[in-house]
């Protein structure tokens, strides 16, 4: 079999930035991965770079706790054509409802959050929602609570326009307008009727969005300060937030829309970009930028049932309650559009693979993990002691990179 040789891993060391230096490190061969076999990883990276699917992006992966592997791939930029490094900042959208959801555990851990309890003890404006009941609208049969903001189960969607009466309303209000604030956002929520009785289905959305909110009422700080004081300090993440700041704007990667057709045009650029200033609303759903290493830091916590380098941020069985499935039978699977995802349930912070599908082919069981707007994703896989973590800017969200990437990187696992 060939080895991982001194040449094919020099541009893990060489390329390393301060943090993942930092991270406990090994080679693909001392940890039971095939580098012959990891070596397909770079094919695909730059086949989908060479068909102008993306730009560039990085892949990192941990194997028994220790990073194995990262390397990045094309530009961060096709205009300058500078180089994505393993310093490179995303907007990783949806990766941030993981952060926001451990925020909030840390504060159920210390007994000032109530899982079971309505989410009205901690938001008054939420003390009297309604539902839709065909053209009709009626009040609640059951509270929401705050543990259905975790799972996409408490009726709180995102906006569509020409959707549900709920998502048109959602659309209409700007909810989540980033110029406004948390708090505006959850009187405007509260206002708005849900298109199904808490708890009864599965419907993605902003209820982490509104978990934020509670985060900072129950402890009292804005969320950002919170996420700073209790996860990224105890974990050396220093390059997440909900902005760049002005002197790390030259690693921050452009987003791009890709239309399939080799055309990638410019979505976001990081020199104009609204990243670039703090904004009114932190969204805990989906506002985080950051790089690929800080990520791999908060899983190595997750994996590491709560704590990295001697950091303890949550309890065991706490950390279980987010990669287990805690949605109800009666709400189904996870759901988008008529696509019914069989055997993907949600825990409270991620997906988690009951069983396996095809519409989840190469998942394996007790998977667990997410992704973000602009095509980021990552999963861990606790039977291999496997983390994944890859990086690119490209919408509208696509699922390639990790279909491909997946069976690729679990045929390494050397039995």
């Amino acid at each position: 079999m060939l080895r991982f040789t001194l040449c094919a891993f020099v541009s893990f060391v060489v390329l390393a930035s301060s943090h993942a230096a930092e991270l406990p490190t090994s080679t693909p061969d001392a940890e039971g991965l095939s580098a012959e076999k990891l070596a397909e990883v770079g094919k695909i990276m730059n086949k989908q770079i060479d068909e102008h699917k993306i730009a560039g992006g990085i892949v990192l992966i941990a194997k028994n706790g220790k990073l194995v592997f990262q390397e990045p791939y094309g530009v961060m930029d096709l205009e300058t054509k500078k180089p994505i490094a393993p310093d490179t900042i995303f907007r990783i959208y949806s990766m941030s409802k993981a952060i926001t959801s451990a925020a909030a555990l840390i504060l159920h851990d210390e007994g000032k959050l109530d899982l079971d309890a309505p989410v009205s003890k901690y938001l008054p404006e939420f003390a009297e929602l309604q539902v839709f009941d065909g053209d009709n609208v009626r009040p609640v049969e059951r509270e929401m609570t705050v543990k259905q903001l975790f799972t996409h189960t408490s009726g709180i969607v995102y906006g569509a326009p020409g959707g549900s009466p709920t998502e048109s309303l959602f659309e209409v209000t700007d909810a989540l307008d980033f110029n406004s604030d948390l708090e505006l956002m959850t009187k405007k929520l509260g206002q708005i009727p849900l298109p199904f009785e808490p708890g009864t289905k599965w419907q993605y959305g902003a209820g982490i969005d509104v978990l934020g909110r509670v985060v900072e009422v129950a402890s009292g700080q804005p969320l950002d300060e919170f996420f700073e004081e209790r996860i990224f300090k105890p974990l050396g993440i220093t390059d997440t937030g909900f902005y760049v700041p002005e002197d790390k704007r030259e690693r921050f990667a452009t987003n791009y829309y890709a239309d399939g057709k080799g055309r990638m045009i410019i979505k976001d650029d990081p020199q104009r970009s609204g990243y670039l200033h703090k904004p009114g609303l932190l969204s805990g759903g989906g506002g985080l930028v950051g790089t690929a290493s800080d990520y791999m830091r908060f899983l190595m916590m997750i994996a590491g049932d709560g704590e990295f380098h001697g950091q303890r941020i949550l309890k065991p069985e706490t950390v279980e309650l987010m990669r287990t499935d805690q949605v109800p039978k009666l709400a189904g699977w996870v759901k988008f559009g008529e696509e019914e995802r069989t055997g993907v349930g949600y825990g409270l912070g991620f997906s988690v693979t009951t069983e396996a599908h095809k519409s989840n082919a190469h998942a394996k069981k007790n998977e667990y993990g997410w992704g973000g707007a602009a095509s980021t994703h990552y999963w861990l896989s606790p039977d291999d002691d496997l983390i994944v973590v890859t990086m690119e800017q490209r919408v509208p969200y696509s699922p390639e990179t990790e279909e491909k990437l997946k069976p690729v990187i679990y045929g390494a696992v050397e039995e």
